[in-house]
């Protein structure tokens, strides 16, 4: 805070729009920092080397690397130019300006001292991965192609901090942007709402863009620099077919730093949005974001870090966890069926995404230039402008995914059976779809389940938070349906593509349910892009408060405002969506990598076994404790913001006439420290509990001679988690996205307008939602991928 701030120096009236900022140095991560201290020639030699010898490593593995790279880097000068074109626009005046540097400070500061301490203990991890690795037994594959525990030891742990690394990147990188746009966005609006919606989904797509072009390309890396080093297919040597096995790691790594992220950032966002929300709007009767609330620029803070930061790292985890599981299916499926040149199905999901990197950047680009004049034209909705983009993406997804099925997946042994691929990615497109419009549909205000829950509002606040819960409920069933359906229809077309086994069993059915769900994510790095438009989208409502712009401004970033809301929803009921099949895939991974290790058949788990029935019981309750541990701490830290703001309102009470200052930084601080702490408790449960439970029942196995209980008993545990998971995110997903967007139908007008009592029980409503939509409810999607990753790393523990 600036001492004049502090201290009154020149009246509050005279400087209403003037805002401190709340740190002193940069929070610049350091390899940034001498990045750009380079000289841009020796830069760009640097990067020219490093192209030439990324190219050399991908031609020495295969042709289809050489195209997922040129892709990849053709994607990076794409999303250069988004960020120039984004960055081009103006801040508009002073005042906005100063608001989006107290708001940038604070989110840099706070992923600074957050991805520090994951670092560290990612490391300490690391350590725990490569002891396991150094004294666990070989597979047959490893020991026939001469890879030692070591090796296989310290190629587990670097793809790990590799995977650890870029899910940090991905995360600077969506919270980079955001700060830099929600001002620009701000600044538009007060000319055009189609300008300010385009420039907020362009500085989105730069965020999608290069998450999923990162996760791609560290996959291809990976995936050449293991084939080249190890002699992959040389006699004496590893086959391609058992080279995604080696990859695991770097899932791991994306999945443990994207639930730290997503725990951290969700607890500090939404401890702010409810401190700010019960004194601000509820006590004292003050608008949103207004610059009075001491905890306004903490809230601000919040959507960047919970929001931007936490999904872009989220999406990263899904991604690169779909394409590993993918991969070792289609390794391990071309093994079964002897299929000449396998690398076709393993590098099949890599093409896959980067098509969709194409289709994306087509889809971005889809949404133009300015039609509305200005301010006096009637504001075109956002929502269908977005939705012509994803239908734009979806027909070009399914063109170019039928285009790769042809190329990759075509084989003489059974001629038709792309065409079955090609069916079982329509299935997941479709899911895709179906997962956006049933989320859309529960919280969007212009449909019935949210009205509803506004009008319950009418008779007080008690009602209103049973008509959200019934509402949570409710909205579970459809989009199980469509799972369910999914499944069994992927399953049924690669069952049926004609691919058999030596036996001449039928094999395609597994991997045809992963295809499907590289359909469902065939268009991820647009949905990625509008989920990043929300958060930027409520930014510049904010900036646009503080900042005291006229109401027709507001009246623009309102209509931002409200469609983010039902973008972050439906984004995140496709995250569920992809992470229930991605689960069922490195579900079945796993089962496979455990007969590896035992030297038997693994293909079923018994849960009439009793201890194997209480594995499962132990993985729901997991579910519900973790829950229950998130929700808990953003009511801890809530009440420590609300408490101060309490305080600030009553010490300085020229607070109300904009006679005294806000200690906004007082506030940042508070979150910030509490968040960081309350992050640990449930993401240690979540790390350390399928580590205990199986090794504790690998030993009972010893003594009851059952050698293969331990991992029984896991594999019970994953299965129960991700059903209870499942339901419990979208039921939390769901409830909250609709209580938020309840507040948001009232605060048009609706039912009496801000203000008054049906607004103050939609914003109860509202508060407890909270929690559900932007803590709890997206770490549980990602804790369910992070159970399976790190069940898959630690099998040899369970045996």
């Amino acid at each position: 805070m600036d001492d004049d701030m502090e201290n009154g120096a020149g009246t509050y009236q005279e400087r209403p729009r003037t805002f401190p900022a709340v740190r002193s140095k940069s929070h610049t991560p350091w390899i940034f920092q001498m990045l750009t201290r380079i000289n841009a020639r020796v830069l760009f030699v640097l990067l020219m080397l490093i192209f030439v010898v990324v190219f050399y490593i991908g031609a020495s593995a295969s042709p289809i690397i050489v195209f997922v790279f040129t892709i990849c880097i053709i994607s990076l000068f794409f999303s250069v130019f988004l960020t120039k074109w984004v960055l081009a626009k103006d801040e508009g005046p002073p005042e906005m300006s100063q608001i989006s540097d107290a708001i940038r400070d604070g989110a840099e500061g706070f992923f600074r001292t957050q991805y520090g301490t994951i670092s560290k203990m990612a490391f300490i991890l690391a350590i725990v991965i490569l002891t396991i690795y150094l004294f666990r037994a070989s597979t047959p594959q490893q020991e026939a192609a001469g890879l030692g525990r070591s090796t296989s030891a310290y190629i587990t742990v670097a793809s790990f901090l590799l995977g650890a690394l870029c899910s940090g990147i991905a995360g600077y990188v969506g919270m980079w942007v955001s700060v830099r746009a929600n001002v620009r966005v701000s600044s538009a609006a007060r000319r055009s709402a189609r300008e300010a919606l385009q420039i907020a989904v362009r500085a989105g797509g730069f965020s999608a863009i290069v998450v999923v072009g990162m996760a791609v390309f560290g996959v291809a890396i990976l995936y050449a620099t293991f084939y080249v080093w190890l002699g992959v297919d040389t006699p004496g040597s590893m086959k391609v077919t058992d080279l995604p096995l080696l990859l695991v790691g770097y899932g791991f790594g994306a999945s443990f730093v994207a639930l730290f992220a997503q725990l951290g950032g969700g607890i500090y966002t939404k401890a702010a949005d409810v401190g700010a929300d019960l004194v601000g709007k509820v006590e004292q009767g003050i608008p949103e974001d207004d610059p009075r609330n001491p905890a306004v620029i903490a809230d601000l803070v919040g959507d960047n870090v919970g929001d931007c930061a936490a999904r872009g790292a989220d999406l990263f985890e899904s991604i690169a966890a779909e394409i590993i599981s993918a991969m070792i299916l289609g390794g391990t499926m071309a093994q079964r069926c002897k299929i000449d040149d396998p690398s076709g199905f393993i590098l099949f999901p890599l093409v896959v995404h980067s098509f969709d990197l194409v289709v994306s950047s087509v889809g971005i680009l889809s949404i133009r230039g300015t039609r509305d004049p200005g301010l006096t034209a009637p504001i075109e909705d956002p929502m269908k402008i977005l939705q012509k983009g994803y239908s734009v993406t979806i027909v070009l997804a399914v063109l170019t995914f039928g285009v790769s099925t042809r190329w990759l997946l075509y084989t003489e042994q059974a001629p038709s059976a792309w065409l079955n691929f090609a069916l079982c990615g329509l299935v997941g497109i479709m899911t895709a779809y179906a997962f956006v419009w049933i989320t859309k549909y529960y919280t969007d205000y212009k449909h019935e389940p949210v009205r509803t829950l506004a009008l319950s509002s009418a008779t007080g606040h008690g009602t209103n938070i049973i008509a959200g819960v019934s509402l949570g409920l409710e909205s579970t069933a459809l989009p199980v349906l469509v799972i369910s359906v999914a499944i069994i229809s992927a399953y049924w077309l690669g069952h049926t593509s004609g691919l058999v086994d030596d036996s001449g069993n039928p094999t395609g059915g597994l991997f045809g349910t992963a295809v499907a769900t590289m359909g469902m994510l065939s268009t991820a790095a647009y949905v990625l892009t509008m989920d990043m438009f929300g958060p930027i989208a409520d930014n510049a409502g904010g900036i646009v408060e503080m900042s005291q712009q006229p109401e027709s401004v507001r009246e623009i970033t309102d209509v931002l405002d409200a469609v983010g809301n039902t973008t972050k929803a439906t984004t995140k009921g496709f995250a569920i969506g992809s992470a229930a099949l991605a689960s069922f895939l490195l579900f079945s991974a796993y089962m496979d990598e455990v007969a590896s290790f035992a030297h038997v058949p693994f293909k079923q788990v018994d849960i009439a076994v009793p201890e194997v029935f209480i594995g499962g019981l132990l993985g729901s309750m997991l579910i519900f404790l973790f829950s229950a541990w998130a929700c808990s701490a953003v009511g801890r830290t809530a009440q420590e913001v609300v408490n101060e703001v309490r305080r600030q309102f009553i010490e300085r009470p020229g607070i109300m006439d904009y006679k005294e200052k806000p200690d906004y930084g007082r506030c940042v601080a508070i979150v910030a420290s509490a968040s960081l702490k309350e992050m640990i408790k449930p993401g240690a449960l979540a790390i350390i509990s399928p580590m205990v439970i199986g090794f504790l029942f690998r030993i009972l196995g010893y003594f009851t001679s059952q050698p293969l209980l331990g991992a029984k008993v896991v594999a019970s545990m994953l299965m129960f988690a991700t059903v209870a998971g499942i339901l419990m995110a979208l039921f939390l997903n769901t409830a909250g996205g609709a209580w938020d967007n309840a507040k948001k139908y009232i605060e048009t007008g609706a039912l009496g307008g801000k203000g008054s009592d049906c607004h103050k029980a939609a914003v109860t409503g509202d508060t407890v939602g909270d929690p559900f939509k932007d803590t709890a409810g997206p770490s549980l999607h990602v804790l369910i991928k992070m159970l399976a990753t790190i069940t898959l790393v630690m099998a040899p523990i369970f045996l």
